[in-house]
């Protein structure tokens, strides 16, 4: 089976999620076609039981063809991980991580309190208010407040957990930076954005500069789309 047929990732490509599916596959050299499509639509339904975003439908397992539909983030890493190792995306042993367990639960913080506090929060919001334009910056501000709160606490908590420079767990990028950079390139769109710390701020610029971040800015916020 040829590696063009291999895989598929059903989701658009302004979800942070499947971004980060997509991050790991263009960095891991893995070929795919993308299938865009919104949550709770039919293809959506298709691919999750609830209709969410992403899903990696694996056409081929040593040369058998199986159409095999795993949806979930963390369940496509490790399928992503164990089938394709190399380039490594997992954490080595340094200053800020003892056991590899540690970039899990990143990536766990991440999916379970990061995208809560920073997108549903903040992001999507004040998104919702600068395009519809009827309510002013005080009223936008005053509507965020309690988000922003929690976006400012996600942020520091995120930022202790990390490397003092360099990416989230040292020299490579590993799935704690591809979990945490959509979320903070949705942020860098809106105003909020002033609230990022100097740490944070270079490590996005950092994460900038990989070819798989540059290849799937397309349709994201980030390069102003919209859903």
């Amino acid at each position: 089976m040829s590696e063009e047929l291999r895989y598929a990732l059903i989701g658009t490509p302004f979800s942070t999620f499947t971004r980060t599916i997509a991050l790991g596959l263009h960095y891991k050299g893995l070929k795919f076609k993308q299938i865009a499509t919104r949550a709770q639509s039919e293809i959506a339904q298709a691919g999750h039981p609830f209709a969410y975003l992403p899903t990696l439908i694996i056409h081929g397992i040593d040369g058998r063809r199986v159409d095999v539909k795993l949806c979930e983030s963390q369940a496509i890493t490790r399928f992503i991980d164990r089938t394709a190792p190399e380039p490594s995306l997992l954490a080595e042993s340094g200053p800020n991580i003892v056991i590899e367990e540690k970039m899990w639960e990143f990536v766990s913080l991440a999916a379970s309190f990061g995208f809560p506090m920073i997108e549903a929060g903040v992001v999507k919001p004040r998104i919702k208010a600068l395009d519809e334009g009827v309510l002013s910056e005080a009223n936008t501000r005053e509507q965020i407040k309690d988000g922003v709160f929690e976006l400012q606490r996600y942020l520091a908590i995120a930022e202790s957990l990390m490397a003092p420079d360099g990416f989230a767990f040292g020299d490579h990028p590993t799935w704690a930076d591809f979990f945490l950079y959509p979320l903070l390139a949705d942020l860098r769109m809106v105003p909020e954005w002033d609230l990022v710390s100097g740490r944070l701020r270079r490590w996005t610029e950092l994460m900038d500069t990989l070819p798989a971040a540059q290849t799937t800015k397309p349709g994201t916020l980030s390069a102003g789309a919209r859903p």
